[in-house]
């Protein structure tokens, strides 16, 4: 039996076990989409960050993005939390109609949705607190435990902001009832209104925290176009128009969306000079994500345009078994995946440094193009520890429940407690 056909028949066997269970009715080209926005953001971070090692011993977080501004336009490829969100939105409400129609109450629909946020941040933190207790006692520095903090912690902003939104499903729901897929201009005009303030003639007199007011509403305008597009306003007949085919106005707004969006991003950048890249780079005056800028709602919809316009050779696409069967693996371990993308970094640049020293792609300056190269050939080794770290770890997310038992709510609390304590000390 040759090595090809041991790996080949257990996946076969998994493609063939994934199709029977697919219902018809199931939409994979937002699977596929949802795959892809994760798998984006996976390699976006393990291409823009860096640990370089220090002289005292340590990993310290840096980024090509500092000396090699030229790549920025990586990160217009790989930035796809817009999509994330585009499709966040359309499950939501779909998910939401299913819940009405059981004749369950908004909350109860709500910590389900939390349930399912929560137990994999949980399993991450509490893992952590104990590889850290470990790799301590073995003589890891404080600064390169402090780097596995950091870089494990810096993705949860994400996953509070879904929370957010996820509240507010039902109040996206009213305004797509209301202004169907205009519902999103109210929310492009506060980003816009926001960003004159802080970056237009008055700024010095803007105080820095002006900018938060862009959390919700620059991450809830992809989440809006997902929740309308979730509710069939995309479609014909949505607008009551007999004649028109029912994906007609869906391509309308898809290239209404990807046009816009694209043409906005176009001037903000070339007219307005905002910073090219759509992820922070260290030392820059100015970053487009962290509060989001109009840039994150602009490519969110250029990404939100192409989604609905590729959606049916998407769905063909899907039909395949081979090609389904991996994107359903990413979805079932989506969140896993996302809560422990940065560990393998650090992972394999700990064993690079502790078994060679200075390594090039993994623990040297990312200032050369040659670092780059480098670290292209290293994704593979951090794609199969990510593999492996998702397998081992994925049977912690065990659900609480609704109505899980007092002390097993209690010593999840504490753990996070804990665990909240424990990253601050680092």
């Amino acid at each position: 039996m040759t090595m090809t056909t041991v790996v080949t028949r257990p996946w076969q066997a998994f493609a063939d076990t994934v199709a029977a269970r697919t219902p018809a009715s199931r939409d994979r080209a937002l699977d596929a989409y949802r795959a892809l926005a994760t798998l984006g953001v996976v390699t976006g971070h393990w291409l823009v960050g860096a640990l370089v090692a220090q002289p005292d011993g340590t990993l310290r977080i840096a980024s090509p993005l500092r000396d090699l501004g030229a790549l920025a336009p990586a990160s217009w490829v790989l930035q796809m939390l817009g999509l994330f969100f585009l499709v966040g939105g359309h499950a939501a409400v779909s998910s939401l109609a299913r819940s009405a129609e059981r004749g369950e109450p908004y909350g109860t629909w709500l910590r389900r949705r939390f349930a399912r946020l929560a137990r994999p941040v949980l399993a991450a933190t509490a893992l952590s607190a104990g590889c850290l207790a470990v790799l301590g006692a073995v003589g890891v520095p404080e600064g390169t435990l402090r780097t596995w903090v950091v870089l494990l912690v810096q993705p949860f902003w994400f996953v509070a902001v879904y929370a957010v939104l996820t509240v507010l499903t039902r109040y996206a729901v009213a305004a797509d009832r209301r202004w169907r897929g205009w519902a999103v201009l109210p929310l492009l005009a506060v980003v816009a209104a926001t960003d004159l303030a802080r970056y237009g003639p008055w700024s010095d007199a803007v105080p820095g925290w002006v900018g938060l007011v862009n959390l919700v509403p620059g991450w809830l305008f992809a989440y809006q176009l997902g929740v309308s597009w979730g509710r069939g306003t995309f479609s014909a007949a949505s607008l009551g128009s007999k004649g028109a085919s029912q994906g007609r106005f869906g391509r309308w707004a898809g290239w209404l969306l990807l046009v816009g969006g694209a043409t906005l991003f176009a001037v903000l950048l070339v007219v307005f000079h905002y910073p090219a890249s759509m992820v922070g780079v260290p030392g820059a005056a100015r970053s487009n994500a962290h509060p989001p800028s109009l840039l994150v709602p602009a490519l969110a919809a250029f990404q939100s345009g192409a989604a609905l316009l590729l959606h049916g050779p998407v769905t063909r696409l899907m039909r395949r078994p081979g090609l389904w069967a991996g994107v359903a693996a990413v979805n079932l371990a989506a969140m896993t995946i996302f809560c422990w993308h940065q560990v393998p970094m650090v992972l394999v640049s700990l064993a690079g440094k502790s078994a060679i020293g200075a390594v090039p792609g993994l623990t040297t300056s990312p200032d050369q193009l040659s670092w780059v190269l480098a670290r292209v050939a290293w994704l593979p080794v951090m794609a199969a520890v990510l593999v492996a770290v998702v397998a081992a770890t994925r049977r912690f997310e065990a659900p609480l429940g609704l109505r899980a038992p007092l002390p097993r709510v209690g010593a999840a609390v504490v753990t996070a407690a804990a665990v909240g304590f424990f990253v601050s000390l680092y």
